[in-house]
């Protein structure tokens, strides 16, 4: 359990029912927008896939998956963690091009997850991606398609504010990108989540790249699954959530693996039993395309754009009771 982040004199500018129609201006302004900045067609996604396929998304590695039988099909079945590995056999199957792209809404259970003001087991997000060439694996064609991102979400902040002129929160359309150990370096004495807290301060939104190896002193600043990122262009983006008076990360994405960087993240996370898998025997043998995709999160950016203190005023999802007693004393309305 995680704790539970309480700001003295917090109410909502929206009440419940208003909330809950302004989810769906936040998500109808922002698929809108965000479809037509990447060039994305939307598409169907499972809520789960085949157990020990490697197909499901491993986040840190330590995550355990919910799995159950399902006695009319023969086999277990695994609840996606998110769907990053899926998206790119759909890119494949379905016949994309390159400069081609989909998203889906992603529903999820992460059973192992901390549950605090930002953190549910409950996960919504839009996973997309989106077929690339060869020469846009690099960091330039990763920071355009982070500021188109960054775009579409102050445009729908800025669609939101006409609706309710309460919500006056600003969304920085500048990004400042800085490696992990650009800055570790810049705080070394802080720890990552710290590190990432005063860069965001600072600038407003910040992306952090090249998360998954290991820095200069050994550490990494963020587990990173080895066989869907390339640890070398990806990041995290984070915008600043005054109402929390936080880092808030909004969206994990990063052009994939090729058949070299998936060998060799592989080989450094002790994890080449994987390519037995077919997902990976695609990647290894050049099967599927290459890609650029991530994940972003939908109850998360409703939080941010309707300037609420905790998730669960966004969501419907599962907590303690000691939570909410806590969040009934704090004022803190959840759904």
């Amino acid at each position: 359990m995680g704790t539970l982040k309480i700001v003295d004199g917090y109410k909502s500018k929206l009440g419940r029912r208003e909330t809950e129609k302004a989810i769906k201006q936040v998500k109808d302004g922002f698929q809108k927008y965000f479809a037509a900045a990447l060039g994305l067609e939307r598409i169907s996604a499972p809520v789960t896939v085949r157990a020990y396929s490697g197909v499901n998304d491993d986040l840190n590695g330590v995550e355990r998956p919910v799995r159950f039988d399902v006695p009319a099909a023969g086999f277990e079945v695994e609840i996606v963690h998110s769907l990053a590995k899926w998206k790119r056999l759909a890119l494949y199957e379905y016949g994309f091009k390159e400069g081609e792209g989909l998203y889906t809404d992603m529903n999820a259970i992460r059973r192992d997850e901390t549950l605090d003001n930002l953190h549910s087991v409950y996960v919504d997000q839009w996973d997309w991606e989106k077929v690339i060439g060869g020469a846009d694996r690099n960091d330039d064609f990763l920071r355009d398609t982070v500021r188109r991102i960054v775009g579409a979400i102050a445009d729908t902040k800025d669609h939101i504010t006409s609706l309710y002129p309460a919500l006056d929160a600003k969304i920085n359309r500048e990004v400042f990108f800085i490696t992990g150990e650009e800055l570790r370096l810049m705080y070394p004495r802080l720890t990552p989540k710290q590190r990432e807290r005063e860069i965001t301060r600072k600038y407003g939104t910040a992306f952090i790249m090249r998360i998954g190896g290991k820095l200069g002193d050994g550490t990494r600043h963020d587990g990173r699954a080895p066989d869907y990122d390339d640890w070398e262009h990806n990041g995290d983006l984070l915008v600043w959530h005054g109402v929390l008076d936080d880092a808030m990360e909004i969206s994990s994405m990063g052009i994939r693996v090729d058949a070299a960087s998936l060998r060799a993240q592989l080989a450094e996370s002790g994890a080449t039993d994987r390519e037995k898998y077919f997902y990976h025997r695609a990647v290894l043998n050049n099967v599927l395309p290459l890609t650029i995709g991530g994940g972003i999160g939908q109850s998360r950016l409703c939080m941010l754009l309707l300037e609420k203190l905790h998730i669960g005023e966004v969501q419907a999802s599962i907590w303690s009771d000691e939570t909410i007693a806590e969040c009934k004393r704090a004022g803190i309305e959840l759904l």
